[in-house]
């Protein structure tokens, strides 16, 4: 296998450091010159694959913690005000439609009406 195959195979078995290259930090290039020189076994690798893992770690901390402060939350909620405040959105939602004129109705057309055959123009 060559270097680049190599490469790919790295990069494969640690994604994280595509965030790099998104993110602008870093770029393809660097980090196969990087790799060239120090091989995938160096410590230098150890910022770009460290923090991906404590990330992946802290990213799911960070939404079981979410999840059950939503689930508070709900449990805290008012109905009767949460409600209030739906109608009063309504509301203004319905004044503002009104002030913009979005909902403008037509005036009822005059039904046609086609001149009887045996009267003429003046008749």
């Amino acid at each position: 296998m060559d270097k680049l195959g190599a490469f790919k195979e790295f990069v494969k078995q640690n994604p994280g450091l595509i965030k790099y290259v998104k993110s602008n930090e870093m770029t393809w290039q660097k980090f196969y010159e990087i790799y060239d020189l120090y091989g995938s076994d160096d410590s230098i690798w150890t910022p770009y694959i460290a923090s991906d893992r404590s990330s992946d770690v802290t990213t799911a901390a960070a939404s079981a913690i979410g999840f059950n402060d939503i689930i508070n939350w709900f449990k805290t909620v008012d109905v009767n005000t949460l409600q209030s405040g739906i109608n009063n959105v309504q509301r203004v939602v319905g004044v503002l439609q009104d002030f913009t004129g979005k909902e403008k109705t037509e005036p009822p057309k005059e039904e046609y009406k086609p001149r009887p055959l045996y009267k003429h123009f003046e008749d």
